[in-house]
Formats: C-alpha cells, sequence, structure tokens
C-alpha cells in the first residue's frame, strides 16, 4: 500500500492489489486502454465498493451508448473541471477531448478561461456549456429558460440531459480528488502526461 505525497488516503499499489481490488484493477485497464490504473479510481482502492460506484458512473457516462458526442462530453468534464479549480481532472480531460477530436487550441482555452463565452467553440456547444456551468456554480438556480435555451441551439432533450449528468458526475469526482488532496496539480495527472494520438483510448 502506497503513500503518495499529498493525498490523504492509502492508494493500494497494482502489483499489490489481492480480491476484489484486483479484479476491478483489470476492468478499468481494459476500459481505459491504459497498461496503469489512475490514481482517480486508486483513491478508492482500499474500499472496493465504493470504487465500484465511481467505476459504475465513469463506464455509465462515457462507455455505454449514448446520444451526446464523446468529444462533447469530455469538453464537459474538462470545462467543469476548470469551473472547480481541478487542475488534475482538467488535465485529465483535455487529454481525453484530444484523444477524441477537439483540438488542442480548445483544450488550452479550457485550461485558461473563466467563461463559455472565452472558448472557441459554435454558439450551438456555448449554449450547451453555459448549462453545464450552472450546474457546477448555483444548479438550483436552473430555471426552464436556461434548459430552454440549450434546446433552441439545436441539442436534444437526451443531449442536454447527458451533458448535465456528466457535469453532476464532475462535480463529485472533483471534490473527491480535491478533498483527499489528490488534485493540486495537473502533474499528478499521469494520464495528461501521456502523447495524444486521437481515439488513443477506449475510455
Amino acid at each position: 500500500m502506497a503513500e503518495v505525497e499529498g493525498v490523504r488516503v492509502p492508494l493500494i499499489e497494482e502489483s499489490e492489489a489481492t480480491g476484489r481490488t484486483a479484479e476491478l484493477y483489470d476492468q478499468i485497464r481494459k476500459a481505459t486502454n491504459f497498461p496503469f490504473v489512475p490514481d482517480m479510481f486508486r483513491l478508492a482502492s482500499t474500499k472496493p465498493a465504493l470504487l465500484e460506484t465511481i467505476i459504475a458512473g465513469y463506464s455509465g457516462t462515457f462507455l455505454n451508448e449514448s446520444e451526446l458526442p464523446r468529444d462533447v462530453k469530455e469538453l464537459i468534464a474538462a470545462w467543469t473541471s476548470r469551473v472547480n479549480q481541478c487542475p488534475y481532472c482538467v488535465g485529465t480531460h483535455n487529454f481525453f477531448l484530444q484523444a477524441f477530436g477537439g483540438p488542442v487550441e480548445l483544450a488550452d482555452a479550457i485550461a485558461s478561461s473563466n467563461s463559455p463565452d472565452d472558448l472557441p467553440v459554435d454558439d450551438r456547444t456555448k449554449a450547451l456549456v453555459r448549462l453545464v456551468t450552472k450546474v457546477s456554480t448555483s444548479a438550483y438556480r436552473i430555471t426552464d429558460e436556461d434548459w430552454d435555451a440549450a434546446l433552441a441551439a439545436g441539442w436534444t432533450t437526451g443531449e442536454v440531459f447527458e451533458g448535465v449528468f456528466t457535469a453532476a458526475l464532475f462535480n463529485f469526482i472533483c471534490r473527491l480528488v480535491d478533498s483527499t488532496g489528490l488534485g493540486t496539480s495537473v502533474s499528478q495527472s499521469r494520464i495528461s502526461q501521456q502523447p495524444v494520438t486521437e481515439n488513443d483510448s477506449a475510455a
């Protein structure tokens, strides 16, 4: 079991994983197509039941059939992480954004912008990003008008719901990563250090 500097919970090393944790580690590696288990998952390595919850949320959002394209979900994940000021998650999902076809200029803008209007995306996408921003900043203030603005921009109800769900999931993930001490630096994300090749990962 590893004590990682700055991280407040123990992380089970992959070489030391046994039982259900070892099975879940194997599931994660297959799902992400990486030879290692990202540390965000390892945060719950001593609690397999909680790790299963994280895997279920991640898989349901990114790996199953959906209406919302994967690159848009990764944009929402990265932008939600930026709104939550979580460098670890911004770096991780800017990697996936580029791996699934997003331009490096967009990834760079996400890392440095403070408003959806600063992002180099079309008006249709900005309308959805404005809505999901509110999921992070003041979800209780989302109105029918906010939702309808995304629909009027050309998104379906299913796409809007998946976008909101993705943002809600990443509010959870950012808070888990930050509260345990993992999210203080993008350099802590091993995924963000990988060379980007389009569709490089199945995750």
